[in-house]
């Protein structure tokens, strides 16, 4: 124990004191794609009670890239990121409780994956799913931290409520559909992943020691491939916007109606559909079920099915992405065909 985070404690920032603050905080990851595979190293390494991974999707080759805690056989073994993420970290740090959620936060979900935790670190992939974060973080006064990367080009925020501009201050809504670029459309290099993911973590071992005076204040850019580093100061933005979340107490996506049971997945030409219910799925039955009807294979965690045209990737939650199309009745038909509504 004591030489694993000698070096840490070395640091005037954290100290032997600091590292047993550490050693009592719950943090929790939603998304485990470039962002999350770094801060999630970083987070198991510095020696934190609890690290809990929230993420829906499964792994693909084109992952690899740039998430860099997966490998070719993960992806032979058709794992979901949580999963695999889990079975890694457990390895560099079993003196920690990881716990992997292969899930799709939304508000029916959120106070159970969220509840006491002392921080949220954002590595997801899309505008609803921070915006809800942001409601429910807000309403909760829950510290979580903003990342997004595209290109070269990287963005980070740290958000503590009641303090600082919460993430609608800053952005009013989501931008429209098709209105921004993704790492499908963009491409994205490595680097600029990992280098706004480490300066998250780092972020978030202020927060957790209560080092909040050294905290990054304001939305920090950074460009890597033109060597550019901006700050814009966003403080006094709180005091001029009546921000309906964080000013009028009003949680626009906490709402159930306010989610969508389908989502079109951008870039991947896939579309993610819930089940209304959230029924258990008994996926070998599925799977002998669907032994006629295409290519099928599965294990404790996801079923695929193969057809001609799309391939289906099914949970035990009853969540499925359809890859081949964008068109959501076409989605919902295979759904219902297959699975079942």
């Amino acid at each position: 124990m004591s030489e694993r985070y000698a070096r840490q404690e070395l640091f005037y920032g954290i100290g032997k004191e600091g590292q047993k603050i550490l050693m009592e905080k719950t943090a929790v990851l939603v998304g485990c794609g470039a962002l999350g595979c770094t801060s999630a190293n970083l987070l198991v390494r510095s020696g934190i009670k609890h690290l809990r991974i929230i993420d829906r999707d499964y792994l693909e080759e084109s992952n690899l890239q740039r998430q860099s805690l997966f490998d070719e056989e993960d992806i032979k073994r058709n794992f979901p990121k949580a999963v695999a993420a889990q079975k890694k970290l457990q390895k560099i740090n079993s003196l920690i409780q990881i716990e992997s959620l292969v899930a799709d936060l939304n508000p029916s979900n959120i106070d159970t994956l969220l509840r006491h935790v002392h921080l949220v670190v954002d590595g997801t992939d899309n505008f609803e799913t921070r915006f809800l974060i942001n409601d429910y973080c807000v309403k909760n006064g829950i510290p979580w931290i903003y990342g997004a990367c595209i290109g070269s080009t990287g963005l980070t925020m740290n958000i503590i409520p009641s303090k600082t501009p919460c993430f609608r201050c800053i952005l009013g809504t989501i931008p429209l559909f098709g209105t921004y670029g993704t790492c499908d459309t963009e491409g994205i290099i490595a680097p600029i992943a990992s280098m706004i993911a480490s300066i998250q973590v780092a972020e978030a071992l202020k927060i957790l020691t209560n080092n909040h005076d050294s905290l990054s204040k304001g939305l920090l850019r950074i460009d890597l491939w033109r060597n550019e580093i901006k700050r814009m100061h966003t403080e006094e933005i709180k005091g001029e916007t009546d921000c309906i979340t964080c000013n009028q107490n009003y949680y626009e996506f906490l709402s159930k109606d306010r989610y969508s049971m389908t989502t079109t997945l951008c870039g991947r030409n896939a579309v993610q559909i819930l089940h209304p219910d959230g029924s258990r799925l008994d996926l070998p039955k599925l799977a002998e079920r669907l032994a006629k009807a295409g290519e099928v294979s599965y294990n404790s965690f996801l079923l695929r099915l193969k057809t001609e045209k799309y391939e289906m990737t099914v949970f035990p939650d009853g969540r499925s992405v359809i890859s081949g199309t964008n068109d959501i009745a076409t989605a919902k038909g295979l759904y219902a065909k297959y699975i079942g509504m």
